[in-house]
């Protein structure tokens, strides 16, 4: 239960930053001007798809939550058997924030007209992505020639679940990023290109802070049983 609420204050505090950015608590019968100034705040133009992509998010984060919350509460049912964390996970880990910094770099380019640098960020972080999404194949099969197959145990159950789920979401995430790119390539607005590169690196960096959650909790669980009963208290929300 610790890592439910860890996971959904770090959630709560960005988009809450992210709603503090769009201005969408602004009260406009507050501000002080004319009613053609007040008509033209970005409150009012704010696009549609960033408030359609704040709904998924949090429905997004919604889900994970309660995949979490499963997680946990198989564990004190007994019969847990950890699974051991591959290796390779940190180096996929190193691909996907690669990939979420290719992206951000790629919003930057958008935001000062350098349409070359925007294609190369996009292109960069699509790479990363895909290679990200081969690591975690690849990590499936090792754990599957390791005997740790999806009716093995719960924990190995739950770990291919999550991955999935996570992967399924960065897929749906390389499709907006191609269309971004094939609007790079057709140079249309800059306006609608830098619209569609910063949705795309908010979705990834949202991907990638829920890819580190996860990756946190599958580490902490492999040896759970070690760990401080402080600090099993804080993540787990009960002392041993």
């Amino acid at each position: 239960m610790g890592i439910l609420l860890l996971f959904m204050a770090v959630l709560g505090g960005i988009v809450a930053w992210w709603l503090s950015q769009q201005r969408l608590m602004t009260k406009p019968w507050l501000e002080e001007g004319t009613l053609d100034h007040l008509s033209g705040t970005r409150a009012s133009s704010l696009p549609t798809a960033k408030i359609g992509l704040g709904v998924f998010l949090a429905v997004v984060g919604t889900l994970f939550s309660l995949f979490i919350t499963a997680y946990s509460m198989r564990m004190y049912l007994g019969e847990w058997r950890p699974l051991p964390a591959p290796r390779l996970l940190w180096f996929n880990t190193g691909l996907l924030v690669l990939s979420s910094i290719a992206l951000q770099g790629a919003q930057v380019a958008a935001n000062r007209g350098r349409m070359d640098s925007v294609r190369v960020g996009l292109l960069a972080g699509g790479a990363f992505a895909v290679a990200f999404l081969i690591g975690q194949l690849l990590a499936w099969r090792q754990l599957a020639e390791a005997g740790y197959l999806l009716a093995a145990s719960p924990a190995v159950a739950f770990f291919y679940l999550l991955t999935a789920v996570h992967g399924l979401h960065l897929l749906g995430g390389l499709a907006a990023l191609g269309r971004a790119a094939d609007k790079v390539r057709r140079r249309v607005a800059a306006d609608e290109i830098g619209l569609s590169v910063e949705l795309c690196a908010i979705y990834w960096h949202f991907l990638l802070l829920v890819w580190l959650l996860l990756f946190g909790l599958l580490l902490l669980t492999e040896n759970y049983e070690t760990l401080p009963g402080w600090l099993y208290a804080v993540c787990f929300g009960s002392f041993r």
